[in-house]
């Protein structure tokens, strides 16, 4: 069984606790790598070509405005077969309310047929929100399995849970 882990992560300021904080690695690329320590698998990460910017309302701004247009912004590197791999791990920052726009920039060129698709994101209070209903719009073919949804803040002290849900999720 081969399992994949795509993500979309954010480094520099980020919502923390109530306050603006910098951080030096993003909250998703963190649960992403306790994933692969977990149940192992290969990581992608999602980068869009042009960058969000490093600060907070900066960015915000941007992922709200991408998301009312329904954008696909452009990725640096984008994967073109998945047929290797059996479960595959969705992560991302819940953004107003759902996954970041690059993430359905990939996600939507993918064959998902036959594919166990398990969704986990960070957030300061929001959950998954409207995630797991867009990612089934967007991965037509997939079963999905259960989200896990991760408190940012929390991230770096999430790997036994992560591990743990991970491993009932293959």
């Amino acid at each position: 069984m081969a399992n994949l882990i795509i993500y979309f992560s954010r480094k520099g300021e980020n919502y923390w606790n109530g306050e603006i904080k910098n951080i030096s690695k993003g909250n998703t690329e963190r649960v992403a790598e306790y994933i692969q320590r977990s149940v192992g698998g290969d990581l992608f990460q999602i980068r869009p070509l042009v960058p969000y910017p490093d600060e907070y309302y900066a960015c915000a701004a941007r992922a709200k405005e991408e998301q009312q247009n329904g954008a696909r912004p452009e990725l640096m590197q984008v994967l073109s077969d998945i047929s290797r791999y059996d479960t595959i791990f969705v992560g991302y920052p819940n953004w107003w309310g759902t996954c970041p726009m690059p993430v359905f920039t990939l996600l939507e060129r993918l064959d998902f047929s036959g594919k166990k698709l398990v969704p986990f994101c960070t957030n300061e209070g929001s959950g998954l929100g409207n995630s797991e209903r867009d990612l089934k719009k967007a991965c037509k073919g997939a079963r999905f399995g259960a989200g896990l949804s991760i408190h940012g803040a929390g991230a770096e002290l999430s790997e036994a849970r992560v591990a743990a849900w991970a491993k009932a999720s293959v």
